[in-house]
């Protein structure tokens, strides 16, 4: 029996707001190496590789001195590519990150619960890039005193950067990512709740189905 190609991407992103490197192996162990220059986002990325079991490097130099927006839209942007070019034809691929049913939705493997938040996430890597966010308006835009944003990084973060990473993931991955805070109050918890479930759904969505291997889990031929 031949052995199984690896699944693995290598990313160089350069533009004049950032300049990203990215290595990433899917079949890997959880392993990673996160620099971004934001500690916070350094956080959810190292527990994302950690909760995907996917080895992931990923160094980014952004324009920090004018706002996070730029760093974090384009990691997303750069760790959606890698994906593509990790995955390659998706020959035996799960590809849907999520098992439940619409009239039990609570047996889904990608349901996470932070204390007294619960999110869920589903997604699919169909060749079609969509991003659904449920539940975060009332935690969008909310304006922020110096005090708060020193308090807590990430109150700091979460306000729209969160959503920021996840579309340019999901256009870049080609993927539809559907993400929903079912309720939960907490930011800390919740952004770190957003990345968990991301990351296993991605871990579910990724694996190999011995069932089908060497082909496509699509009727139309092609993803």
């Amino acid at each position: 029996m031949g052995t199984m190609k690896l699944r693995q991407a290598n990313v160089r992103r350069k533009t004049s707001e950032t300049s990203i490197s990215i290595k990433l192996h899917l079949d890997g162990q959880g392993r990673s190496s996160i620099k971004t220059g934001i500690p916070f986002f350094d956080h959810m990325l190292t527990l994302f590789a950690k909760h995907a079991v996917v080895n992931l490097t990923l160094h980014c130099s952004g324009d920090l001195e004018v706002d996070a927006h730029h760093t974090v839209e384009d990691c997303g942007i750069a760790l959606g590519q890698a994906f593509v070019q990790a995955l390659g034809d998706k020959r035996g691929l799960r590809r849907y990150g999520a098992g439940f049913h619409p009239r039990n939705p609570f047996t889904g493997e990608a349901f996470v619960p932070m204390d007294e938040c619960l999110v869920r996430c589903v997604i699919d890597f169909s060749g079609r890039p969509h991003l659904v966010c449920r539940g975060l308006d009332r935690f969008a835009y909310r304006k922020l005193s110096k005090s708060e944003q020193r308090q807590d990084m990430s109150s700091a973060f979460r306000f729209g950067l969160a959503r920021e990473f996840f579309q340019g993931f999901a256009n870049e991955a080609r993927c539809n990512l559907h993400l929903e805070l079912l309720y939960g109050d907490e930011p800390h918890h919740i952004v770190e709740a957003l990345f968990k479930a991301f990351a296993k759904a991605v871990d579910v969505a990724c694996q190999r189905d011995p069932r089908i291997a060497g082909r496509l889990p699509s009727t139309k031929g092609k993803l």
